[in-house]
């Protein structure tokens, strides 16, 4: 076998639809993989997409048809080989054609698409053309054939298999695109060829067993049998093929086995494997463990419960979106990137969300190296779909190769059938708009379920998310299987987490704007604003900014300032997934999954994620690195009164005498307890307080303090909009971190020491210097305490620049100075 690339040479013009003067029949460079939006971007003809007002100019894409060519050098092969051209992602709806004969017309962008063509090759020159329909204008043709059906958002995303979000989500732009996407190859082959590898996993004893299958294609009159090798490590196992066998199943047994274990967990040892036919080799990674999902209706309701290698898992996760608008740009590096700043975030599960893509191979890569459980959405999601072809035919051959081509990772621990589409058909009108027609029950309930177990039977499948594994339920029910909480983000206050005692929280979350930098690199309305035209077309939820004020409303006071608005809703989205998020793992092991919305963006937007489009952590990154750690002390109210609970999800038992005191917010203490904790491994312990702990004296003025150092917990019994937090007076130094690099510092040291009760404490360091990152943020300090700050950048500034109070935030400024921001003494006694 030879693998050739034709990558090079390619140009793309629009040829029909209404282009504008300066594009219509202009024969464009194109870079594949990539799309049209970035070719137009790198020509200078389209401004950049996330920029300002940008995509609403650039709405006319989606309506344009696109060709795109290049001509390939030949230099032919032997009279026996078997030529095809492979092309790995085609968005979406594509005409082929080599040298002037059509290969295929193609319609799914989640799959590969293989065509024979040794007759039509010519040595030398060979012209290959893929025109695609505009976007916008496939999605409607396909609508209009299959009938119309509900959706979200505007546009009939759900009547064709391509990224749902590329259509516009509450968190996207709508950039519809095309382009060859992932990689097109030439491949070469004789007799035989390797059409897929499914290396299923087990463990038996300290044994790590493999059953490796193999599906093969044949040329036309080939004959056998061939031998077949698969190599794990040092083990080697062979069998004889026969002409025409189109599946052959190898078993191997690796003896004391290191097993793969997630994060938090164990290691994460993986082995090469390799398999071989007559001179094709497939090569890949897996790692030995089991996994399996419980359902098992106990006396609190149905659990869903991750399983892996016999321990039970309390899913400390995050949703993941696509990593940008136009993935072929997402490199490994990126998928590095965010992965790692999950895992420093105390994740140990990321969940591949239903409106995406089926990642590449280096996303999988990462997990199964940091040890990050997977959850993979098939890809639906808020919507009905037709269950007719031919849609039908191409979700199935999708979720057959995706299942294949994912199977080798030992990351990937659950495959899902959707998301909300069960919950919408319940819940959002659809009986009636669909009047009998169907909408994708057939393939949560049959297809999809009859593909995984035969696929890959080592894993285990749920039928959707939010789901009820009873479908007399309702989907979203908290005491059975998984739901979606989010009456919270749209009507309630964030304190309305606390209502709910379910077993699995798939998605929850809460707005905040993304960092200053980011935000301000994107948007450059003068005046900034919150109704600013361009931050408004960067907030894509649903009345998302009265949300944000409603959100903030009896928690801060109204900001005065664009700058306090920016910092006001940052803390307050950090502040309500804090509070979920302890309030679920509070509840463990009733509860086994805190599953955020969102770690990642697309694009610079308000938004709900932790990491913003740019790659710059938000303040609620830094409250899920706490909120998430493997052990956590968190005060919760229980029975009219407040508890310590002591949450230990670590391999080792926890036993400590926790100091618990009300103190008045000069720092005395009004009363004290001390609480024994003896906590097993993966457990959880809750003591209620006495009542002269958990009783104020004057809410506005006191506060609870549960354990000693950065990983202590407060309970405030007022709001900040209510309580009587002082100014903040404190005394601050910024010097170069030593030793430096060598062109400079390679960061500062901000030390800070609090002449006042200060709560969270934060170090916008960004709006300073870009790439400025710093090692912790909501730091709350009682009077006389000091916390050192690390900042990390390669910018060269003046070290004071972290001190100006825009920089160095605090709540209490928003409350005691709502008009107006005073500047820092520097020198020592601060004010």
């Amino acid at each position: 076998m030879t693998r050739v690339s034709v990558h090079d040479g390619w140009t793309v013009r629009a040829v029909g639809g209404d282009a504008p003067a300066h594009v219509a029949g202009v024969r464009i460079p194109a870079t594949v993989p990539g799309c049209v939006h970035l070719d137009l971007l790198a020509a200078g003809l389209i401004p950049d997409p996330y920029l300002d007002e940008n995509e609403r100019l650039l709405a006319w894409i989606g309506r344009v048809d696109w060709r795109y060519e290049t001509v390939f050098q030949w230099e032919g092969a032997g009279d026996e080989d078997e030529i095809d051209l492979v092309a790995l992602g085609l968005d979406t709806a594509a005409e082929i054609e080599l040298n002037g004969a059509v290969l295929g017309r193609v319609r799914n962008m989640h799959r590969s698409h293989r065509f024979p063509v040794a007759p039509l090759l010519h040595r030398g020159d060979n012209t290959l053309t893929v025109t695609f329909t505009g976007a916008l204008s496939a999605a409607e043709r396909a609508a209009a054939e299959l009938g119309p059906r509900p959706h979200v958002n505007r546009h009939p995303f759900n009547a064709l298999r391509k990224m749902a979000c590329d259509y516009g989500w509450d968190w996207g732009p709508e950039t519809t695109t095309v382009g060859i996407w992932r990689p097109i190859l030439l491949e070469s082959w004789r007799v035989a060829g390797i059409a897929g590898v499914r290396p299923l996993v087990g463990v038996d004893g300290d044994t790590g067993v493999l059953r490796a299958h193999v599906d093969l294609r044949w040329a036309p009159g080939r004959h056998g049998p061939l031998r077949l090798d698969v190599e794990v490590g040092d083990v080697r196992a062979q069998t004889w093929v026969a002409a025409g066998q189109q599946e052959a199943v190898v078993e191997l047994r690796v003896p004391n086995a290191r097993i793969w274990w997630p994060r938090g967990y164990g290691d994460q040892p993986l082995y090469g494997i390799a398999v071989r036919l007559d001179g094709e080799q497939w090569s890949g990674r897996i790692g030995f463990r089991t996994v399996a999902l419980d359902t098992t209706p106990d006396a609190g309701g149905t659990p869903f419960t991750l399983v892996v290698n016999g321990e039970r898992i309390f899913a400390r996760g995050v949703n993941w979106i696509p990593a940008d608008c136009f993935p072929a740009r997402v490199g490994r590096s990126r998928y590095e990137q965010r992965l790692t700043q999950a895992r420093d975030a105390n994740v140990n599960l990321v969940r591949i969300w239903g409106g995406g893509i089926y990642e590449s191979d280096n996303f999988y890569d990462v997990c199964d190296e940091l040890g990050l459980l997977v959850w993979q959405d098939f890809l639906f999601a808020c919507a009905a779909y037709a269950e007719e072809e031919p849609l039908r035919g191409e979700v199935e051959a999708e979720a057959r190769e995706a299942v294949t081509r994912l199977s080798p990772h030992p990351s990937l621990v659950l495959w899902n059938g959707g998301n909300e589409n069960i919950w919408g058909y319940h819940d959002w009108g659809w009986p009636d708009e669909l009047d009998g027609r169907t909408w994708g029950w057939g393939y949560y309930t049959q297809i999809l379920p009859a593909i995984v177990a035969e696929l890959d039977p080592t894993r285990p499948y749920s039928p959707g998310s939010p789901h009820s594994p009873d479908p007399a339920r309702h989907p979203n029910e908290p005491e059975h299987g998984t739901m979606h909480i989010w009456d919270v983000w749209n009507t309630d206050d964030y304190t309305g987490y606390r209502r709910y005692a379910p077993r699995f929280v798939a998605e929850f979350g809460f707005q905040g704007p993304p960092a200053w930098a980011t935000l301000t690199r994107a948007v450059h309305d003068e005046p900034l604003r919150p109704d600013s035209p361009g931050i408004l077309l960067h907030q894509k939820a649903d009345d998302g900014n009265s949300k944000l004020a409603r959100g903030l409303a009896g928690h801060l006071p109204p900001p005065a300032t664009f700058e306090d608005w920016h910092w006001a809703t940052s803390l307050n989205q950090a502040r309500a997934i804090t509070l979920g998020v302890e309030h679920l793992r509070s509840l463990a092991p009733l509860c086994m999954g805190a599953v955020v919305w969102q770690l990642n963006d697309v694009w610079p937007a308000i938004s709900w994620s932790a990491v913003d489009g740019d790659g710059r952590c938000k303040p609620l990154w830094y409250a899920l690195r706490r909120s998430f750690r493997d052990r956590l002390l968190t005060v919760q109210p229980r029975d009219g009164g407040l508890a310590l609970v002591a949450v230990n999800d670590s391999e080792r038992p926890w036993r400590a005498d926790v100091p618990v005191s009300r103190r008045d917010l000069g720092g005395a203490a009004l009363a004290e307890v001390t609480v024994p904790v003896d906590v097993p491994a993966r457990g959880t312990l809750t003591v209620p307080l006495p009542p002269a702990v958990a009783g104020a004296g004057d809410p506005a003025r006191e506060i609870v303090v549960a354990g000693t150092g950065p990983d202590r917990a407060f309970w405030h019994f007022a709001e900040d909009v209510a309580a009587a937090l002082p100014e903040p007076r404190l005394s601050a130094r910024a010097e170069p971190l030593v030793p430096a690099g060598p062109t400079g510092p390679t960061g500062y040291l901000l030390t800070v020491t609090a002449g006042t009760f200060v709560r969270d404490l934060t170090v916008l360091a960004d709006r300073v210097a870009g790439d400025a990152h710093v090692d912790k943020a909501l730091v709350t300090l009682l009077p006389g305490e000091t916390a050192t700050f690390e900042i990390r950048t390669t910018a060269v500034v003046e070290p004071e620049a972290f001190l100006d109070p825009l920089v160095l935030r605090s709540a209490n400024q928003l409350v005691t100075q709502p008009d107006r921001v005073e500047a820092l003494d520097t020198a020592g006694g601060g004010r």
